[in-house]
């Protein structure tokens, strides 16, 4: 078990949240399930919590209800190597949910992503401050990042 693991909190479809998650990311699964019994405080058969890993990543599950929704404050960044996984992970994880700026998105749950190419980072930290700034005004110019057009900028195409 990794010494740090995200715990989401959801308002009864955690289940419908990790099976969405786990179909969407190479190497996930669903582990433990801990179902609500007789004594609630959920509904009987329902998860109350639950493990799963996407890509490798555990994370923990809890059905705990309205109290607490998911906020732009914590977000999970993906780190993509091609323009096509970051085609694929922008579509599926917005679907029924919000694209935003920057790479951002919002799923139907609620929870926030970021969708971004590992040639970001690299572009972004070139020592030539004037290719780096090229690259901040093209990205702010974008929703799903276009990796093309970061590199156009870069090398001022």
């Amino acid at each position: 078990m990794q010494k740090i693991t995200p715990f989401l909190w959801f308002n009864g479809n955690a289940e419908d949240a990790m099976n969405f998650y786990t179909s969407i990311f190479k190497n996930s699964k669903i582990g433990r399930i801990t179902r609500y019994g007789d004594a609630g405080p959920g509904p009987k058969g329902t998860v109350m919590s639950a493990t799963f890993q996407l890509d490798g990543q555990e994370f923990m599950a809890l059905n705990g209800g309205p109290q607490f929704k998911f906020t732009e404050a914590i977000s999970f960044f993906v780190n993509c190597e091609t323009q096509e996984e970051v085609d694929e992970l922008w579509e599926k994880l917005s679907a029924g949910g919000q694209k935003s700026r920057c790479g951002w998105l919002k799923d139907k749950y609620g929870l926030s992503w970021q969708i971004i190419p590992s040639a970001l980072g690299k572009m972004l930290g070139d020592k030539d401050p004037e290719k780096s700034q090229r690259v901040m005004k093209a990205i702010l110019q974008m929703d799903k990042i276009d990796i093309k057009r970061l590199e156009q900028a870069y090398k001022q195409q």
